[in-house]
């Protein structure tokens, strides 16, 4: 259903409930929105369109917004195929629509788009150009790598609406999580799993759009993911802010754990008891196994301190393990603590793998002593546990 977000602006957008992983990958239980919006003015501007799982529904929305007009823009503020899929129908169905994006962008399209005839149909946009279109005018903002190098958002002052492309976006379909984002720890959880399994590699990029954001009067912020944001804005851009300097957010202590046959994850869950029985503020144990790994990377950034608990494996490490610190490589994990506890029945060899990947990461610091079990927890491995949960809550 279209849906007015005031006299002008028409937000466009689909849910998606029918996905299983989201770029392949993330598990999306709640589905996720296709976020497109349409200002309608002197000149009427498509902002966005959306993934093809969708198109059809998202050209039923468009006409039922347009009712009977043609648009005269296209703004593509990113060019991922899950926004731009629909841009070779519209230039084909209005034949007066001018393609607006980067330079990038334009350069990137005929990899999406085989023969598409362009010539006329774009304008090439960068920082600081303006796209009036009567009343609202849009004001181009650069955001390279946020997350792909071709991003632009941009600003209307009329509504103090920042279109984010990709920035504050959010796991979730809006007809299940609601169309305005309201509730802070609502927003937060999937806001946050959404930032660091697809943004956070890029924080520095997201530092320098914090920058200009705060030099706007920005009263709402029109992602292409997830809720509008109109309320709590101070509290989102913050949490961006802090999530960008790769800074904790919450105290507490997350245990990863990889365990074959249970003896390391035994090891993991008697740590975590330690800590608590210490006064550790929070202890959060994932079996790596069995949980989602995005959350897991997400509660490997909230928190900062990590212990890493997994057991040897054909003379190396176990592999969710592995694919759970390669994760946090390939994310720009840095600025945390962390402990390490491994498992060998006759050569451990987990403790080597670990301390060899978390080593590669910057400003993490590895604390003594290393834990080593053999095979299962015994009476002579709590006063290790014991040293180490000490060591943990310095």
């Amino acid at each position: 259903m279209v849906k007015s977000l005031n006299e002008t602006v028409k937000y466009i957008g689909v849910d998606d409930l029918d996905l299983d992983l989201f770029e392949s990958q993330y598990i999306v239980p709640e589905g996720i929105s296709y976020n497109s919006y349409l200002i309608l003015d002197d000149k009427i501007a498509i902002l966005d369109t959306a993934d093809a799982r969708k198109g059809e529904a998202w050209k039923v929305r468009l006409t039922e917004a347009l009712d009977a007009r043609k648009p005269d823009y296209l703004v593509v503020h990113h060019i991922e195929p899950d926004h731009s899929a629909m841009i070779a129908w519209a230039l084909q169905t209005y034949p007066g629509l001018t393609l607006v994006a980067s330079a990038k962008a334009l350069q990137m399209l005929p990899q999406f788009f085989e023969d598409l005839p362009l010539e006329g149909r774009t304008m090439a946009v960068k920082e600081g150009d303006v796209l009036s279109l009567g009343r609202h005018s849009l004001q181009f903002i650069g955001a390279p790598m946020i997350h792909w190098p071709e991003v632009l958002m941009s600003f209307d002052a009329v509504d103090g609406a920042l279109y984010s492309a990709d920035a504050f976006g959010k796991f979730g379909a809006l007809s299940r999580r609601g169309f305005y984002g309201r509730d802070d720890e609502d927003w937060a959880c999937e806001a946050r799993r959404y930032y660091f399994n697809i943004v956070g590699k890029y924080g520095v990029p997201v530092q320098t759009l914090l920058k200009k954001v705060a030099a706007l009067s920005v009263k709402t912020i029109r992602p292409l993911h997830g809720p509008i944001l109109e309320v709590n804005l101070p509290q989102y851009i913050q949490l961006y802010d802090t999530w960008s300097k790769y800074e904790p957010e919450s105290e507490g202590i997350f245990i990863a754990c990889a365990s074959i046959h249970g003896g390391t994850l035994e090891a993991a869950r008697k740590l975590g008891e330690i800590l608590k029985a210490k006064g550790a503020p929070k202890v959060v144990v994932s079996d790596l196994c069995r949980s989602d790994i995005a959350e897991d990377v997400e509660d490997a950034f909230r928190y900062p301190t990590l212990v890493v608990a997994a057991a040897s494996y054909d003379a190396g490490l176990f592999t969710p393990m592995h694919d759970f610190l390669h994760r946090l490589q390939m994310k720009g994990y840095c600025k945390r603590r962390a402990g390490i506890i491994e498992n060998g029945s006759w050569a451990p060899s987990a403790a080597r793998v670990m301390r060899e990947m978390l080593g590669t990461m910057k400003e993490v610091t590895i604390l003594d002593p290393t834990v080593t079990i053999r095979s299962r927890l015994k009476a002579a491995d709590l006063p290790a546990l014991e040293a180490l949960a000490d060591a943990l809550l310095a």
